[in-house]
């Protein structure tokens, strides 16, 4: 996308003055949060989609001002499915929570937060598109520049990080799947589309991405290579974690990067896309994927660890040990609470980091 028009420059003038690289533009103070910490933080760059990113950017957001995340694109369902289909853009949706998990927790963040969550409801064409998708999209189509314009949308809500897409054209994820059809248990098909991958009754054997080798977004390798610590997961697990595996450049940087690497796992599987999963088993998939992927840490809830020796020695395959923590919400759904999540990666950043003390 290189297309500008001048009209931009009158929103400029009214954004907040201070940072424009998009990582928050009002101090912590103004904002009503606590300050942020002086001296070196560490910089983190967190890689994911859905509602699993959001969680752990929201934890991040918590113990470092040095914040990206890289978000999946091959979203094609809801809003995003038809936005993508109509327009030719990139699919905003998993941007747009990326973007409301890294607002203050004051009142300016979360007032930004719900309205760009915020979903139409009526008996025309703007049913169930979120306000955030609409507002991304008008921006890419008035700038002509996806980073830039996702810099802007995150000024504008005093983002404490900065949202990165990992690759600057959509991507249509393709699965193998047995028995996906459930008439036929055994057969294994090739079955398209993230939102329909998500939900398969059958057995994912594994995922690629159409194009096979998407361009991954400059700053995106950038940010990677100059991390301290790379966060990988949680997340569903083949439609959007293991993606970021499958974009070659993407991969170069993870295997290539000095940063430390935490692979967070889920709480539980997830129904259709891995059902019956186990700990180990969910490494197993990822090696699969990028045999050459190595790791630092693994981060699992203690709770939803049943065999902790069998996950010990998957770990061992990537070269990382296993980290068990409480990180999980107390009301028993299968979610991660912010706070214990973000203690458990506080924790790690100090006991396995190469830099530090940050506070």
């Amino acid at each position: 996308m290189t297309r500008r028009t001048p009209r931009l420059s009158r929103l400029r003038r009214v954004m907040p003055e201070g940072n424009t690289s998009g990582k928050g533009s009002r101090p912590a103070e103004a904002r009503g949060g606590r300050p942020r910490r002086r001296g070196a933080q560490p910089k983190v760059v967190a890689l994911g989609g859905g509602m699993g990113l959001s969680a752990s950017l929201a934890a991040l957001r918590r113990i470092t001002g040095d914040l990206t995340a890289v978000v999946t694109v091959a979203d094609d369902g809801g809003s995003s499915g038809r936005l993508r289909d109509e327009l030719g853009v990139l699919p905003p949706g998993d941007l747009r929570k990326a973007l409301a998990a890294l607002c203050g927790d004051d009142d300016w963040g979360q007032t930004w937060a719900r309205v760009i969550q915020h979903r139409f409801q009526s008996q025309g064409d703007l049913h169930e598109h979120a306000v955030g998708n609409l507002l991304i999209v008008a921006l890419w189509e008035q700038l002509g520049d996806h980073v830039q314009a996702l810099d802007l949308v995150g000024r504008l809500l005093g983002a404490q990080g900065r949202v990165l897409p990992m690759s600057a054209v959509p991507l249509e994820l393709q699965a193998l799947v047995k028995g996906h059809d459930p008439d036929r248990p055994d057969e294994v098909d090739t079955v398209r589309g993230q939102a329909t991958v998500a939900l398969t009754p059958g057995e994912v054997q594994s995922v690629h991405l159409v194009p096979n080798d998407p361009p991954a977004v400059p700053e995106a390798v950038d940010a990677v290579l100059d991390a301290d610590w790379v966060v990988l997961g949680p997340g569903s697990w083949f439609s959007s974690v293991i993606p970021h595996l499958l974009v070659p450049e993407l991969l170069e940087a993870l295997t290539q990067t000095k940063a430390r690497r935490v692979l967070s796992l889920n709480l539980a599987p997830q129904p259709g896309e891995t059902e019956g999963f186990s700990p180990q088993r969910h490494l197993e998939v990822l090696g699969r994927h990028a045999p050459k992927l190595a790791l630092d840490v693994v981060l699992a809830d203690e709770a939803a660890v049943p065999d902790r020796d069998s996950l010990t020695d998957a770990a061992k395959r990537f070269g990382a040990m296993v980290e068990l923590a409480p990180v999980a919400r107390p009301d028993g759904t299968p979610r991660h609470d912010p706070e214990l999540l973000a203690a458990a990666y506080d924790r790690i950043f100090r006991m396995h980091g190469r830099i530090g003390p940050w506070r």
